[in-house]
C-alpha cells in the first residue's frame, strides 16, 4: 500500500525487519514496569535492559516505562507488559493492576527472582506477586536452581547459572531445538492449568541439577531434601476472557538477570526473548531464530 520502511542498514535482518514493519499494521509497545527495583531500560550496566530495549526497537516496538506505585493501572497503549525482576514487595493494589490487565486479555512477560537473603542485594519474597501468578497456576517456589553437571564450565560459568538446551513443543521454543539459554540467578517453577488458564511448559534445566531452600548462606551444600531436577524455569499460559481473540496472555521466567545486557548476547538469550514478544504480541509469524549480529 503507502506504507514506507527505512532500512538503517544494508544487513540482512534490518532488510527483513523493515519488511515485516511494512507488512505488518499496528503500533507495538512494550511497557516495563519500574519503582520497586526491577531492571531499567535505562541502564547500560551488566544487569540493565538497555540492549533489550535496542532490540525491541529494531523489532518494530516502541519501549516506554510504567509506575504502578504512582498509578496501578496499565496504559491502553501496552501491547505487552513486562515485569524485570522487582527486588521489593509490591503493594496490593499494583498486583491487582497486572492481574486485572491480564484477566481482561492483556498480554504480560514476568520475571521473579529467588528470595535470595544473603548478599548485599536482598530479594523479597514478593507475595502479592507471588499470589497473582499461583491463581493462574504457576508457583514460583521459594528456592535456587544450582546446575551440578559442569557444562556451565564451558561457557565460564559457574552452577549458578543453570543451562537449558531442551525445550518443549511451544510456540515459543519449537524452533530453539538445541540452541543453549542461560538463567543466572533462577528459581524453579511448578505449573498446572486453573479455572480459567491453560500453562505450558516452555523449558527445564538438566536432571544433573538442584533446587536448595538454603537462602541465607552464601555456601551451599546438596541435601537429600532438595529438588533434584529436571525443573522447571519456563511457562507459557493463556486465560480465557471468554471473548472472541480477546484472550490474555502470560509467560512466567524463574530469572531475570537472563534478559541483562550481559547475558542477552549468549546463545539463544536474545532469540528466547523476543519470541516470548513475538508470541505476548499475537505474531507467531515472527517468531524465528535469527541471524546472528558479526562481532566485527
Amino acid at each position: 500500500g503507502n506504507k514506507r520502511q527505512e532500512a538503517k542498514t544494508l544487513s540482512e535482518e534490518e532488510i527483513t525487519g523493515a519488511m515485516v514493519r511494512a507488512l505488518k499494521g499496528g503500533e507495538r509497545t512494550a511497557c516495563f514496569v519500574l519503582g520497586s527495583g526491577e531492571h531499567s531500560l535505562s541502564d547500560s550496566d551488566r544487569m540493565g535492559y538497555s540492549a533489550a530495549k535496542d532490540d525491541l526497537e529494531k523489532n518494530n516496538y516502541k519501549t516506554q516505562t510504567v509506575k504502578l506505585l504512582e498509578k496501578p493501572e496499565i496504559p491502553k497503549e501496552c501491547t505487552v507488559l513486562v515485569v524485570g525482576g522487582p527486588k521489593h514487595d509490591y503493594i496490593q493494589p499494583e498486583a491487582d493492576a497486572i492481574k486485572n490487565y491480564v484477566e481482561n486479555g492483556g498480554r504480560a512477560l514476568i520475571m521473579v527472582d529467588p528470595p535470595l537473603k544473603f548478599s548485599r542485594e536482598q530479594t523479597d519474597e514478593n507475595q502479592p506477586l507471588a499470589n497473582v501468578l499461583a491463581s493462574w497456576g504457576v508457583t514460583a517456589d521459594k528456592d535456587l536452581v544450582l546446575d551440578t553437571s559442569g557444562i556451565g564450565e564451558l561457557f565460564q560459568m559457574g552452577p549458578e547459572v543453570p543451562l537449558v538446551s531442551g525445550y518443549e513443543d511451544h510456540a515459543i521454543v519449537r524452533d530453539m531445538k538445541d540452541t543453549p539459554t542461560g538463567f543466572p540467578i533462577a528459581r524453579s517453577l511448578e505449573i498446572k492449568n486453573g479455572d480459567k488458564t491453560t500453562v505450558s511448559k516452555l523449558f527445564e534445566t538438566t536432571a544433573n541439577s538442584f533446587a536448595t531452600t538454603n537462602l541465607a548462606s552464601p555456601e551451599i551444600k546438596q541435601t537429600p531434601a532438595d529438588k533434584k531436577g529436571p525443573l522447571v524455569l519456563g511457562a507459557a499460559g493463556t486465560y480465557n476472557t471468554g471473548k472472541e481473540n480477546g484472550n490474555g496472555r502470560f509467560v512466567v521466567v524463574g530469572s531475570s538477570s537472563w534478559m541483562g545486557n550481559s547475558f542477552l548476547r549468549f546463545n539463544g538469550n536474545r532469540d528466547l526473548f523476543l519470541n516470548m514478544m513475538s508470541w505476548l504480541s499475537s505474531d507467531e509469524d515472527l517468531i524465528s531464530i535469527r541471524p546472528k549480529e558479526p562481532s566485527d
